[in-house]
């Protein structure tokens, strides 16, 4: 049986953030034929910038757009920062606004934070704008993350380790 990459981007740049522990929490727990690669490098997509969108864009954003045109699906995790997205994510989809990359591409979308409602909005109206292929089953709205995580990564919130085994399984069932 043929593999089922997932390319998964945690929206966070902090070096293991709780939106990190989430898409390892589901590397971990989703089927084997899953095989998931978790992009951390926000921090090295350069500045969006117009000009600079042709043919040839910068080394980093066709390492992204490939990453993402070579996935079977996307998964992304992120918090909410001041009532919205991290500079950083909102920065590297506006790189894949030009393109149709996302365009029925299978996606997952979480957020984890402390709120979250204002940030995931946004988030689900930008992947509408793209094209991705979701539903109700496969996006999440974790509120109040760090008190439902561990140090380690552990779920320690059964609400949220359900919720999360959901997610997964509705995910999967997009690939069936």
């Amino acid at each position: 049986m043929k593999a089922i990459k997932i390319f998964a981007i945690t929206g966070s740049t902090r070096k293991n953030s709780s939106n990190f522990k989430i898409l390892k929490h589901i590397s971990a727990h989703i089927k084997p034929n899953f095989e998931v690669e978790i992009f951390e490098d926000l921090d090295r997509i350069p500045h969006f910038n117009s000009d600079l969108d042709t043919e040839n864009p910068p080394e980093e954003i066709n390492l992204l757009r490939n990453k993402i045109i070579g996935a079977d699906g996307i998964i992304i995790c992120t918090p909410e920062y001041v009532f919205s997205l991290p500079g950083s994510l909102k920065n590297a989809l506006e790189w894949c606004v030009s393109t149709t990359i996302f365009s029925n591409k299978k996606v997952g979308l979480i957020t984890a934070s402390a709120s979250g409602e204002m940030g995931h909005e946004q988030l689900l109206l930008i992947m509408k704008t793209l094209e991705a292929k979701f539903d109700d089953n496969t996006q999440l709205l974790i509120q109040g993350i760090r008190g439902k995580i561990d140090a380690e990564g552990k779920i320690i919130n059964e609400g949220t380790e359900v919720a999360l085994q959901n997610f997964i399984n509705n995910f999967e069932n997009q690939f069936l």
